[in-house]
């Protein structure tokens, strides 16, 4: 607060103590300040605001697919309508074989991961924290994430030959180098300062990486399993199509093979629906309140 002072006919302008109203409204304004509202949002703003919008992309895909069938752009062999591609689907949960044909890829899909996290959490620290095998195997990580998944079917199949554990095989070496380079990356945004507090208190070697570098690196680890899961569900998609065998069951992967095989576009298009649905849910059910708690945690998501 500013006051102005008369002396001697001079004015003179300068602070005035800060009373006890000042310092209290100062404190206030504070607290307020550090304050984070959090409220439960209402159910009828989260499906206008999560719900509706993605039905209504979906719908307007729709529409415009079926006008394109209904303008004839071209012959029903290559664009199914959305009607014949709804009674393959219908006829397939008739058949009871519509469950079976998902539970069948995403078991697979989700062991492939989880063991692909295994390998490539441990993986990812050792590359973060010793130079020398970062200088040795940072580079290899990187090269093989960039290297298409479909490229180790052939010598998976050669190796292990066409069943389970050629798919897991294949999954690794897609997912891995993914989780690895995250985890490295997350690694590498951990402030200094942590490291050199957590080793004050006591917490280095196992303790410091439990407590200290992973809490930190989280927001880049996840990222790094976001995409091991893009990765792992790819892999997967790609060797049961080109291993496509009756001894490995039916697969989405064999579901696609098989409409290709059969000329049937309804089931081809049948099949990408249901590999996109099933990415996408495991996506909202899994990765979205994962990012969420994470941001939330770190007072960044301010509704709940």
């Amino acid at each position: 607060m500013a006051s102005t002072e008369v002396r001697d006919g001079v004015t003179k302008a300068g602070p005035s103590p800060a009373g006890p109203d000042d310092l209290a409204g100062l404190e206030a304004g504070l607290d307020a300040l550090d304050a984070v509202e959090v409220r439960r949002t209402p159910l009828r703003e989260i499906l206008v605001k999560k719900v509706v919008p993605p039905v209504v992309a979906i719908a307007l895909v729709l529409v415009v697919w079926q006008v394109l069938v209904s303008a004839r752009v071209t012959t029903e062999d290559k664009l199914p309508a959305p009607s014949a591609v709804w009674t393959g689907l219908s006829d397939m949960w008739l058949q009871g074989t519509l469950l079976d044909v998902i539970w069948t890829s995403v078991s697979r899909g989700l062991f492939g991961f989880l063991m692909a996290l295994a390998i490539g959490t441990p993986l990812g620290l050792l590359v973060a924290r010793v130079r020398f095998v970062r200088a040795a195997i940072g580079p290899i990580l990187s090269g093989l994430q960039s290297l298409p998944s479909v490229a180790w079917v052939p010598p998976a199949v050669i190796w292990l030959g066409l069943n389970d554990s050629m798919m897991y095989a294949v999954i690794l070496l897609g997912a891995v180098p993914s989780i690895a380079n995250g985890l490295v990356a997350g690694v590498d945004q951990v402030p200094p300062l942590f490291l050199r507090a957590g080793r004050t208190l006591g917490a280095t070697g196992l303790k410091g990486t439990w407590h200290i570098v992973m809490p930190a690196a989280l927001p880049g680890y996840l990222a790094g399993l976001k995409q091991g899961w893009a990765f792992s569900w790819r892999s997967l998609m790609a060797a049961e199509i080109i291993a496509s065998s009756p001894d490995l069951g039916l697969g989405l992967g064999q579901l696609l093979e098989n409409g290709r095989n059969n000329i049937d576009m309804p089931g081809v298009f049948l099949a990408i629906i249901l590999i996109l649905i099933v990415g996408i849910a495991v996506d909202l059910l899994v990765f979205s309140p994962l990012e969420r708690w994470v941001l939330r945690s770190r007072g960044l998501l301010v509704k709940s």
